[in-house]
């Protein structure tokens, strides 16, 4: 009785195993992951348009007076003063030509 019962269950467990790997998914299936050009661009578009009318986070513009601040804070003196000033008079003050 133990021999029959273990036979049986191994055969419905090698039929378990045997299943899913013999299968193959359907084709609708396997196009679902993938997206042509043609509508890849029209998203993309979408999403430029969208961005230009100013709806999106605009570009940040350049800082003109970066390398400035830049040059002050390699200064370890213009640096302290900055921050008890403020960055444009300690420039000034330093380099003698307002930012």
């Amino acid at each position: 009785m133990r021999t029959l019962s273990l036979l049986i269950l191994l055969a419905l467990a090698a039929l378990c195993v045997s299943g899913p790997a013999d299968a193959k998914p359907s084709d609708s299936e396997s196009d679902k992951a993938f997206v042509s050009k043609q509508d890849g661009s029209k998203v993309m578009n979408r999403l430029r348009r969208y961005l230009d009318q100013g709806l999106g986070a605009p570009a940040p513009y350049p800082d003109p007076l970066e390398p400035k601040r830049e040059v002050c804070e390699l200064n370890p003196n213009c640096d302290e003063l900055a921050d008890h000033i403020g960055f444009q008079d300690a420039y000034s003050r330093f380099y003698g030509t307002n930012p």
